[in-house]
């Protein structure tokens, strides 16, 4: 390997994680609110690329219909859990919420699908279309079981995968699709030749960490994110609801997992199946953060995507073993760092 070829696979390695960061920092943020390992977040992403492949070939997205059929299922299981509990009254403005607002983009798309949109009002409708999927799936699947323990969740979360991976493949087909590319720019920087859709990718991330970083420190939804993340007894005795900050991280999740699938749509073929694996190989990311750390979770992705990219030129057929392999001494660092841990707040 010379010093080029090393450069040019460093490019795309950081290009590919900068994504896998946007799913990682997602899937932190719903473990630390909810304790729910979401596995659909993948999916979620997929959905976007394969929901914009549709728009720009002059397609109506199945997207459309999933998101219609869960927004109805979630107020129909609302309002019998509100009648149930002599609360019929919050039905319309629960309404209003959960299955008024998705179906604004739903509507949005089914009117303007054949039509010829530009690029950017296609985005930001791929983007809509998948965003309230998050907050729905939450209401309808972990709501109810919030206080289940965690592998009862986890459970759940992997059953909603193939649900929408099975949809997917109705909606989607078998074949992979790839959207056009933000930008065809070329430029040529220290000798290497760099796409401006890798500069996106690595753009994106960037902002949406900056983004998130602000929100955490200087917004009262986000301090209370936080505090649930710490200690969701204190934070429902301090008057945060938990089932609120669930919605506003499922929500904010769902957007990553939106901007994460547009940016990775150019760069590789998705297929109606692509989210599994994408969401674990940033999920490696998220455990080297400990699925509570944000800025090592970051840093982790990043790495993934440099092992990933360094893997495929040593031998293509083996970069997902290299990747998943990295996971045991990783975890076995983790065990052993909880254990050490645990012995310290035992002797004091």
């Amino acid at each position: 390997m010379t010093a080029e070829i090393a450069l040019i696979l460093g490019v795309d390695g950081i290009a590919t994680g900068a994504i896998y960061v946007l799913v990682a920092l997602g899937i932190v943020l719903i473990f630390s609110v909810t304790r729910v390992v979401f596995v659909p977040f993948g999916d979620l992403a997929a959905f976007t690329a394969l929901t914009l492949a549709a728009l720009q070939s002059g397609q109506l997205p199945g997207t459309v219909w999933l998101v219609a059929v869960v927004a109805g299922l979630t107020l129909l299981a609302e309002a019998a859990r509100l009648v149930r509990s002599g609360r019929a009254r919050k039905i319309p403005s629960f309404a209003a919420v959960y299955f008024v607002l998705p179906m604004i983009p739903v509507l949005l798309c089914i009117a303007l699908a054949q039509t010829d949109m530009p690029m950017a009002i296609e985005v930001i409708l791929a983007v809509l279309l998948v965003l309230p999927l998050g907050p729905l799936l939450n209401r309808l699947a972990f709501r109810p079981i919030a206080d289940a323990p965690v592998l009862v969740l986890l459970i759940v979360a992997v059953a909603l995968h193939f649900a929408l991976a099975g949809l997917g493949l109705i909606f989607f087909g078998p074949e992979g699709f790839r959207t056009e590319p933000l930008s065809d720019a070329i430029y040529e920087i220290g000798g290497t030749v760099v796409s401006a859709q890798a500069m996106l990718v690595v753009l994106a991330s960037v902002v949406f960490m900056g983004l998130l970083y602000l929100f955490f420190e200087f917004t009262h939804t986000g301090k209370a994110l936080r505090a649930t993340a710490v200690n969701r007894v204190g934070a429902r005795l301090m008057g945060i609801r938990p089932t609120v900050t669930g919605d506003v991280a499922f929500l904010l999740a769902s957007l990553l997992a939106g901007v994460a699938g547009v940016l990775i749509g150019p760069i590789t073929s998705i297929y109606y199946d692509s989210g599994f694996l994408f969401g674990l190989k940033a999920f490696v990311g998220a455990i080297i953060g400990g699925l509570v750390s944000y800025p090592i979770t970051a840093l982790g992705a990043l790495f993934v995507g440099l092992l990933e990219s360094y893997a495929s030129f040593w031998n293509s057929a083996f970069k997902e073993v290299v990747i998943f392999s990295f996971l045991i001494p990783v975890l076995l660092w983790r065990s052993i760092s909880a254990a050490s841990h645990e012995e310290e707040e035992e002797e004091e």
